[in-house]
């Protein structure tokens, strides 16, 4: 399945699933194959998805640091991190909340 992502705002964005629901769970919405987010909802999503970022960064920092501590050798990072994949869809949300548009997908 793919996540298409519309708002009159924006071009149309596409996601894999496991991508989208993965970045739909930092964005503190549940995957479903409908979905809108209304502008005046685009604040706390985007406080959510940030939040998200910084944990999966966290952690990754946490493993590199218990790796250094036992002398073992760093972990490798992912190739793309919750915070380049997200962008797009980071991108999308504010110019819809800007045009005071929704963000919608499935529909």
């Amino acid at each position: 399945m793919l996540y298409v992502f519309k708002s009159a705002a924006t071009a149309d964005l596409r996601m894999t699933q496991a991508h989208g629901e993965g970045v739909l769970r930092a964005l503190g919405r549940e995957p479903a194959p409908q979905g809108i987010v209304l502008p005046e909802q685009v604040p706390a999503a985007l406080a959510a998805l940030d939040a998200a970022i910084l944990g999966e960064e966290a952690a990754f920092a946490a493993l590199e640091d218990a790796a250094r501590a036992e002398d073992r050798p760093l972990p490798t990072r992912p190739a793309v991190m919750l915070r380049q994949r997200a962008w797009p869809l980071r991108q999308a949300l504010e110019r819809a909340a800007a045009a005071g548009k929704p963000l919608v997908w499935g529909v």
